[in-house]
């Protein structure tokens, strides 16, 4: 009965989103280009934005409804000393209203609002999502400060933009995951921002665009941090800090930090794979 009910309140969520005539808030695109392109231009320590409430409440509120759960098949797991998270492996995997609200945010109406936005000119967008799409953190999840890779694979085309989208309704500061932005020299945090529910950050990415959540997440074991990610490159042009070659996520330690892999982690290195997979197979039936 208690599933019934649960299907039929998600189905409600999922109908009134179908029922929206525009995924895309094209009016407030338009405010938000024309009043702040300086102010993002000028933002230290680079360039970004945060927008809050930028998005109609029922199209983030129906893409919850169908979120996956960290238990789902569907999530490619980071599990390092510096990284601990879940990514949206594969396109297919992403649910439908979800995927068509991404195809919207790689439309030209919103590449050309970030255009305008951001004065990067000719951004593409990325439909094979490669390290974006969805993103998962659970209690105890992390993301050190890192610079992005430089390139997407397929195309080579140079990585010039982020944009992050908040999913997480009454997300509260002692919970923690909040997006840090880091000086040129890794000396001090400059900016600190709450991950919560229809904030979108926009930001410019280059050599030393230092950023993350680094501290381990603090929420109650039955939430995650959630978000999509979008990130938009260009042909050339990556200039600031660029060596013209591909290179890897970058991280960066915190004065005074160390790396220093847990116990499961260390379990799982020191383990044979085909002893750990068996393992990990054992624990989860």
């Amino acid at each position: 009965m208690i599933l019934d009910m649960a299907h039929r309140v998600r189905g409600g969520i999922q109908d009134s989103a179908n029922e929206i005539r525009e995924l895309l808030p094209y009016g407030r695109m338009q405010e938000v280009a024309a009043a702040r392109a300086d102010a993002y231009a000028e933002a230290k320590p680079f360039p970004h934005i945060v927008i809050d409430d930028f998005f109609d409440e029922r199209i983030l509120d129906g893409i919850l409804a169908e979120f996956p759960r960290p238990t789902d098949k569907m999530w490619e797991k980071h599990d390092i000393a510096e990284e601990i998270k879940l990514q949206s492996k594969h396109e297919r995997y992403i649910p439908s209203f979800t995927r068509q609200f991404l195809y919207t945010l790689n439309s030209a109406s919103f590449l050309e609002f970030l255009e305008r936005l951001t004065g990067i000119d000719r951004l593409i967008g990325d439909p094979r999502f490669e390290g974006g799409g969805l993103h998962q953190i659970v209690r105890g999840g992390k993301l050190a400060i890192h610079t992005d890779f430089n390139k997407q694979r397929y195309f080579g085309l140079d990585r010039r933009l982020n944009v992050l989208v908040y999913l997480n309704r009454n997300w509260k500061d002692e919970y923690g995951g909040h997006f840090e932005l880091w000086n040129s020299d890794m000396t001090r945090m400059v900016t600190k921002i709450a991950p919560i529910f229809n904030r979108v950050v926009i930001f410019t990415t280059s050599s030393n665009s230092f950023h993350g959540h680094p501290d381990p997440l603090n929420c109650p074991p039955d939430m995650t941090r959630k978000s999509l990610a979008l990130y938009y490159y260009t042909l050339g042009d990556r200039t600031v800090g660029s060596s013209g070659t591909a290179q890897n996520t970058l991280f960066q330690k915190r004065p005074g930090e160390r790396f220093q892999l847990n116990g499961q982690q260390l379990a799982r290195d020191l383990t044979p794979p085909i002893v750990w997979r068996m393992l990990s197979r054992a624990f989860r039936t």
